[in-house]
């Protein structure tokens, strides 16, 4: 398939591209080329081909869950300058 410069003008206003006329031919010829694959693609037969995830046959190694940090929560709202059951206090924005 091949693009017309007016449909690349469109493309490019929705892109939000500046393209000079002196550079207009070029990327013409380049998105045909690329429209042009991407149509080549579409006629490959598809029907003895499975769905994947991924292209390796890999299995996602997991950590063991296990805590490895302790609760140092009091320790570290020691530097907090206002605290209530745990929670820090902060003035209210709402009224």
């Amino acid at each position: 398939m091949s693009l017309t410069k007016k449909q690349v003008r469109q493309i490019a206003t929705l892109a939000r591209l500046q393209l000079e006329e002196d550079e207009l031919h070029d990327v013409v010829d380049k998105l045909s080329k690329i429209v042009g694959f991407v149509d080549q693609l579409q006629t490959a037969s598809t029907d003895d081909v499975s769905p994947m995830a991924h292209p390796l046959h890999m299995s996602q190694t997991l950590r063991s869950d296990e805590v490895t940090e302790s609760n140092e929560r009091d320790l570290i709202q020691e530097n907090a300058p206002s605290v209530q059951d745990g929670y820090y206090v902060v003035p209210k924005v709402i009224e």
